[in-house]
């Protein structure tokens, strides 16, 4: 088949082929009818992901290489930040986001075992996992609905002499009040990471300006897991604007080493073997120098490829979940003795990841969720609802010690007895939109 041909040439062939497969099997368009199974989420992609992904494969690099640094500078100039690194999930993402904080050198404002980061316990446990896993102590405090976001009139009340940093996420999509947030951060020189992960492409105004959500403190992340606002099956991204917190992004992203050289690349710093590490020998390796106890959390060039590709179609992506997000709401609007209705938080733009509903009294969710669901239409929880009483937590709530609770959780109780909620992502057509309202109408009578 490839006799008589460059190497560069079958690979022409090969793409324009994978691309006509792509078209012919991959983006057959079915007429939607009543009954039909409707995700709350999904993966949305062309042929132009497929040939990238081949073109990938056929390199057979695997590991981090062109693709990698693509995505990253493509990342970091759609977020306007400095610095992005790819890891392989979004929880890893925020694993090395929080491990960052502990490195020795940030000196007294790393984060140290038993020291205190405040958060929410309404959200998805990654969130939490690598303080709890470090040995810190998260400090929970109640969300206000119908933003679904943290209750910044708590915050003082949740800070102590142990206080290092807030790590919360934007819910679905609907920026928590980082005015507020980056004030109290900056008022007591704490660290704030964003949990990215469900907002990607949200915007909000802060002192005037609009930035996307992720930057506006010291450290975002993003998931692109297929449910998300992009995809490249698994993977996950880190981004800064600070360049020592880069470092020690990249530094724990990559087992922990001291050395900043690409994989396949040697000596970039002109002195791998000239100076003198902790106790190593002078002149030991510096490839092989770690300064931290770190991880492998690289993702592959083969997923960094479809990436690039769901970056290009990524801003009519977040259009189409707003367009979703307003037909959805506006169909609703006569249901509000119901249900309440999801509101963007003040100063925001949302990148909505779904559609929260909280039922009033006298509704059964239950009911609502178990009809909704029969008629084809897929819901979710607010993922842990209250992560405080899921199994995870037996052992400390028993033993009274590794968490705070301030104040009253009152609004996380009610999202865990009364919310659920519906996608609006990019695949979905006015049509489906439409359906869901009126079935979940429907389940309000039941």
């Amino acid at each position: 088949m490839f006799e008589n041909k460059t190497e560069a040439q079958a690979r022409e062939e090969i793409l324009s082929m994978v691309a006509e497969y792509a078209e012919r099997f991959h983006n057959q368009k079915k007429e939607f009818k009543e009954g039909d199974r409707i995700p709350y989420a999904s993966r949305v992609y062309d042929k132009d992901e497929m040939v990238n992904l081949v073109d990938s494969s056929l390199e057979f690099w695997l590991t981090s290489g062109r693709y990698t640094d693509e995505f990253e500078q493509k990342l970091a100039d759609y977020l306007q930040v400095k610095y992005c690194s790819l890891v392989n999930s979004g929880s890893s993402a925020n694993l090395v986001a929080f491990m960052a904080l502990t490195s020795p050198l940030l000196g007294d404002r790393r984060v140290k075992r038993g020291d205190e980061i405040i958060t929410v316990a309404c959200g998805f446990p990654t969130t939490v996992a690598p303080a709890i896993q470090y040995g810190a102590v998260p400090v929970f405090v109640d969300v206000k609905i119908p933003q679904y976001n943290i209750d910044v009139t708590m915050l003082e009340a949740a800070l102590s002499e142990k206080t290092k940093a807030v790590m919360i996420a934007h819910t679905l999509g609907n920026p928590f009040d980082l005015q507020t947030v980056k004030a109290f951060c900056d008022k007591h020189n704490l660290w704030l990471v964003e949990d990215n992960c469900d907002a990607l492409g949200s915007k909000y105004t802060i002192n005037g300006e609009e930035k996307f959500t992720g930057t506006i403190g010291d450290i975002g992340t993003s998931s692109f897991y297929p449910p998300h606002h992009m995809t490249m099956g698994e993977g996950g991204a880190v981004y800064t604007n600070n360049p020592l917190l880069n470092k020690l992004i990249r530094s724990f992203r990559d087992w922990g080493r001291d050395c900043v050289c690409p994989s396949g690349q040697d000596n970039l710093c002109k002195h791998r073997f000239d100076r003198q590490y902790g106790e190593l020998p002078l002149g030991y390796d510096h490839k092989y120098v770690y300064s931290h106890f770190g991880y492998n959390l690289k993702a592959t060039d083969m997923q960094a490829a479809i990436g690039c590709a769901q970056l290009d179609k990524f801003p009519s992506f977040v259009e189409r979940r707003r367009h979703n997000f307003d037909r959805l709401k506006a169909a609703l609007s006569d249901v509000q003795d119901k249900l309440i209705l999801p509101e963007p938080a003040e100063n925001s733009r949302p990148s909505w990841f779904g559609f929260l509903l909280t039922c009033k009294e006298g509704v059964d969710r239950n009911k609502v969720v178990q009809y909704v669901e029969s008629k084809g239409v897929q819901t979710r929880m607010l993922f842990a609802g209250n992560l405080i009483k899921h199994p995870c937590f037996d052992e400390m709530r028993s033993s009274g010690e590794g968490f705070r609770v301030v104040g009253e959780l009152n609004d996380t109780e009610r999202i865990l007895a009364d919310t659920f909620w519906v996608g609006v992502y990019p695949g979905m057509t006015d049509e489906k939109i439409d359906y869901m309202a009126k079935v979940i109408k429907e389940g309000l009578e039941q």
